[in-house]
C-alpha cells in the first residue's frame, strides 16, 4: 500500500513539473499560411499570410473578422505591424513587392509602395513609434531598405543612402517577419545563406557594425532567421536550416555585448527556428516547422514542449498572452502556467 503510494505520488508530481505550458487552439476557419501577427495592447491580435489573407481579433482570439485586400488574393504577406485597432500595414513577399495601409480596421487599404524589379523580395519590417524599415534581399550588392516616418503611410528608399553591403551568396529571410529590429538608435539585421550576419547601424552616430555569427550557414536556406535583443547589448538569434528542420547542432545563439561575442546554449533549441521571441528578461519562446522550446533562464537551456509546426510568436503588450501561428490558418495561445 506505502510503495503503490509512492509511485502514485511520484508520477502524480512528474506529470505536475511537466506540464507547465498549454496550447490554446484559437479558430479560425482560415486554410492560410499566416507568417504576420502583430498585437494591440492586450487582446487585439492581426495576423497576415498566403492568399492575400489578413485578419484581426478583438477579444484575444475569441472570433475573427478577415479584411483581406481585394485585388490582392496572389500576394503573400509576410509581416504585419499594428498601431492602433484601427491602423496597420502589411507588406508582400516577392516581386512585384507591396506594402499596403489601411487607417480603418481593414475596410479599405491603400497601396503605399510597389517595386516590380523582378529581383525584389521583402522580408519583413519593424516599427518604433513612427518610424519603421523594410528590409529586402540584395540586389546589385546591397540589401534593400525602406524607411517611413509616419506609421507606414509613405515610404523611402533609403538603400542607397544607408548601404548594407551583402557578400555573394547572403540574403535575408522572410520566415516570420523578424529578421530586422529596431531598438532605441539601433537598426538590427540578421542575415543568412552562404555568410550568416549581424548588421548593427546606429542611427544618431551614422556608424554601421557587421559582426559574423557562428551559427549554421553555407546553404540558400541555412543562416539567421530571427532576431530579438531584450535590450542594446542583450540579444538571441535563430536559424538553422530549414530542409533539415530536425538539425538543432548549430541553430541559437546569444549575445551580451551588441555582437561581439556569441555564447551557445548549455541545452540547445530542438531544432530550426523561425522566430524567437523575449517573453521577460529570462522566459524565452523558439518556434519553427519541427516545434517550439522555451527558456526560463535568460536562454542558457531550453526544453520542448511542442513538435506541432509553427512559424511566428507575438505577445501583447503586458506580455499576458501569447500567440503562436502557422500553416493552414493554425493559431493558437500559449498559456505558461
Amino acid at each position: 500500500m506505502r510503495i503503490t503510494s509512492l509511485l502514485l505520488f511520484i508520477t502524480l508530481f512528474y506529470q505536475s513539473i511537466s506540464v507547465g505550458q498549454t496550447f490554446v487552439p484559437l479558430s479560425t476557419g482560415s486554410k492560410s499560411s499566416f507568417r504576420g501577427l502583430e498585437t494591440f495592447q492586450n487582446k487585439v491580435i492581426w495576423v497576415s499570410g498566403s492568399a492575400g489573407t489578413v485578419g484581426k481579433s478583438l477579444d484575444a482570439g475569441k472570433t475573427w473578422q478577415w479584411v483581406s485586400p481585394k485585388g490582392y488574393e496572389k500576394f503573400d504577406f509576410r509581416d504585419i505591424e499594428v498601431f492602433s485597432k484601427q491602423e496597420v500595414v502589411i507588406v508582400s513577399a516577392g516581386s512585384p513587392a507591396v506594402i499596403l495601409h489601411s487607417k480603418d480596421g481593414g475596410q479599405q487599404w491603400k497601396e503605399v509602395y510597389r517595386n516590380e524589379h523582378p529581383a525584389i523580395f521583402l522580408d519583413g519590417m519593424d516599427f518604433q513609434g513612427k518610424i519603421g524599415y523594410v528590409l529586402g534581399d540584395p540586389i546589385d550588392g546591397a540589401f534593400q531598405l525602406l524607411e517611413s516616418k509616419d506609421k507606414g503611410r509613405t515610404w523611402k528608399d533609403v538603400t542607397e543612402e544607408i548601404t548594407l553591403f551583402a557578400e555573394p551568396g547572403e540574403a535575408a529571410f522572410a520566415a516570420s517577419g523578424t529578421s530586422i529590429q529596431l531598438l532605441k538608435n539601433n537598426v538590427y539585421i540578421g542575415s543568412g545563406g552562404k555568410h550568416a550576419s549581424l548588421f548593427k547601424r546606429n542611427k544618431k552616430e551614422n556608424k554601421l557594425d557587421i559582426v559574423d555569427v557562428p551559427i549554421q550557414k553555407g546553404g540558400p536556406g541555412t543562416g539567421i532567421f530571427s532576431i530579438d535583443f531584450l535590450n542594446e547589448r542583450v540579444g538571441v538569434v535563430v536559424g538553422g536550416n530549414y530542409e533539415e528542420d530536425q538539425d538543432n547542432s548549430n541553430n541559437i545563439y546569444l549575445t551580451k555585448n551588441a555582437g561581439l561575442s556569441w555564447d551557445k546554449p548549455d541545452k540547445p533549441v530542438s531544432g530550426y527556428r523561425s522566430c524567437v521571441k523575449y517573453i521577460n528578461a529570462n522566459t524565452l519562446i523558439a518556434t519553427g516547422t519541427s516545434g517550439t522550446d522555451i527558456s526560463v533562464d535568460a536562454g542558457v537551456t531550453w526544453k520542448n514542449i511542442s513538435k506541432e509546426s509553427f512559424n511566428v510568436i507575438a505577445k501583447s503588450a503586458n506580455a499576458a498572452f501569447i500567440y503562436l501561428a502557422g500553416s493552414n490558418g493554425n493559431i493558437v495561445q500559449l498559456i505558461l502556467n
